[in-house]
Formats: C-alpha cells, sequence, structure tokens
C-alpha cells in the first residue's frame, strides 16, 4: 500500500495496522508477566482514513515501582503508564507516545519518569540516536504526551529487518521496532515475541 517501503525501514499504513493486529494475538499466547496488561487496537474516528484502519495500538494501566520494576497493582508509592503506539505519516514509521501518572492521577514529569528507569535503559536513552524523549501533541488527543522521536526509527528498522523474507516483514516489524523501544520504556518485550523460525538481528 501506498509509497513505503519495509525495506527501506518504513512501513505503509495497511501494513501497519496488520503488524498491530498480528503483534496483539500473538501477545496473548505467549508467556507474558501477569503484571503486564494485554497490548489493544484502539479505533479512532479521525476523517480522511478508511474506517478499517483508524486507529492506534495501546497498552494502558502498566503499574511500575522506582528502578523500573513491574507492580500487580496500584499505591502510594506505584505509578501508572500508558503507551501508545501512532502510525507517522510524515516518517512512515510507528511512533510511542507514553505518559506516567501517580495513583492519585498527577501527571509525571520526565525527570520523574527518568527516576523509574532501570539504568540499562536510561544508558540506550542516553546513547542511541533514535530513542531519546521529546513532548507533542498526542495526533488522537490533542494533548502533549512524551513521544521518542522517530527521526532514526527508519535506518535502525532497515537493519532489524535485514534477513527477514520480505512476505514475513510487515508482521515482524513492531516486534522487532517493540525490541529495542522496549528497552529504551523498559517495556517487558518477551523474547519469543521478537523471532520466527529466524532470529531478528538486534542494535548494538
Amino acid at each position: 500500500m501506498g509509497g513505503s517501503s519495509i525495506g527501506e525501514g518504513t512501513l505503509s499504513l495497511g501494513d501497519f495496522v496488520a503488524s498491530a493486529k498480528a503483534l496483539i494475538e500473538k501477545w496473548k499466547v505467549i508467556d507474558v508477566e501477569d503484571s503486564l496488561p494485554d497490548w489493544q487496537w484502539k479505533p479512532c474516528g479521525k476523517t480522511g482514513v478508511p474506517s478499517e484502519e483508524e486507529g492506534y495500538l495501546a497498552l494502558e494501566g502498566v503499574y511500575r515501582n522506582p528502578g523500573g520494576r513491574h507492580a500487580q497493582s496500584s499505591s502510594e508509592s506505584v505509578h501508572i503508564y500508558d503507551y501508545h503506539v501512532v502510525y507517522s505519516f510524515s516518517y512512515k514509521v510507528p511512533v510511542l507516545y507514553f505518559q506516567g501518572h501517580q495513583a492519585g492521577g498527577q501527571l509525571l514529569t520526565l525527570d520523574e519518569i527518568k527516576e523509574d528507569l532501570p539504568s540499562h535503559s536510561l544508558k540506550l536513552l542516553g546513547e542511541s540516536k533514535w530513542t531519546f524523549i521529546t513532548r507533542e501533541e498526542h495526533p488522537h488527543f490533542s494533548r502533549p504526551w512524551f513521544t521518542l522521536h522517530p527521526c532514526g526509527t527508519s535506518d535502525c528498522m532497515k537493519l532489524l529487518l535485514e534477513g527477514v523474507e520480505n512476505k514475513d516483514q510487515h508482521v515482524q516489524y513492531l516486534p522487532a521496532w517493540l525490541s529495542v523501544v522496549g528497552q529504551a520504556r523498559c517495556i517487558m518485550s518477551p523474547g519469543n515475541l521478537e523471532t520466527t523460525e529466524d532470529q531478528l538481528p538486534r542494535s548494538n
């Protein structure tokens, strides 16, 4: 569909939707931590997009203790995070939007969010050219959310998908992308979600 090439590290809107729905189904059958909710497809009513392709991928209500440890339920010391994966029409890649809040509902600052991250995630954010955090308007909510800027995503994805058969690339795109983004934001991405018969290459 229309004007993008997975071989170049980008994907079309249709391939994004297909990869999102494949990830949702695989997440249901693999061994995921009990503390993590399921990814869900959230339909949206934006105009100008075919109805079957309106929406975004969401992982909401993730409880986290300081240091990035996942928790089972809310308490005063636990922070709650929502993660949305939205298709970027400008970059033709997925973009992660996220926000965290305290149990009482107060939104977390960027410094508070960084305090929740384990050391390896902070190291990745400091070293990687394509996982730096900015604050931008959420395209579906018109409110500012934190986001991982997508400017280097296509270059990274081109490397990650090398060796994956063309017929599997659109399905494997989001699991491969999440394997890197999930490290930066400490979203647990189970190893068997990231593999097919051939292990996907990973960035250094």
